[in-house]
């Protein structure tokens, strides 16, 4: 039954790849956009940084991704890979979202954005199907050998 939650984490990890990947998106076209003081708020570091960091921690969580459902596809183990895949997933989803709700200001919160709606959304990846501290006790140890912490 266990390994059967293995798929339930790649789903949710591609499920907030999407979402991460959404809210990048999102974000470089409201900064490409807006324009303050003569320039798009894009062109700024303050605003351009958090947004390509985000992408970056999305690719990574995707390649994590990909060989977590590649190991299920073969049969093989992938309890580490999947629950990383979920976590990684989970936590660039969120980066992603406060990015691109910090890039709108204001107007994230504008129901004609759509970023509210789906920052409250991603949020759920943190703590369910399983909470990320539960696949860091997991890691902590399955993967790294170190004592049950609960």
């Amino acid at each position: 039954i266990i390994d059967g939650w293995n798929a339930e984490r790649i789903l949710i990890a591609a499920e907030a790849i999407g979402d991460g990947r959404w809210f990048v998106d999102r974000a470089v076209k409201y900064a490409n956009e807006r324009v303050v003081f003569g320039r798009p708020i894009g062109a700024n570091q303050g605003v351009q940084f958090p947004i390509a960091r985000a992408h970056a921690a999305i690719e990574a969580a995707d390649v994590m991704r990909y060989k977590a459902a590649w190991l299920f596809e073969q049969g093989a183990p992938c309890g580490a890979e999947a629950n990383t895949a979920k976590l990684l997933a989970s936590e660039a989803s969120w980066a992603a979202a406060n990015a691109c709700l910090d890039t709108h200001g204001g107007f994230g919160f504008a129901e004609e954005y759509d970023v509210e709606r789906k920052f409250r959304e991603t949020r759920l990846y943190l703590v369910a199907p399983i909470s990320n501290n539960l696949v860091l006790a997991f890691l902590g140890q399955h993967v790294l050998g170190m004592p049950k912490s609960y």
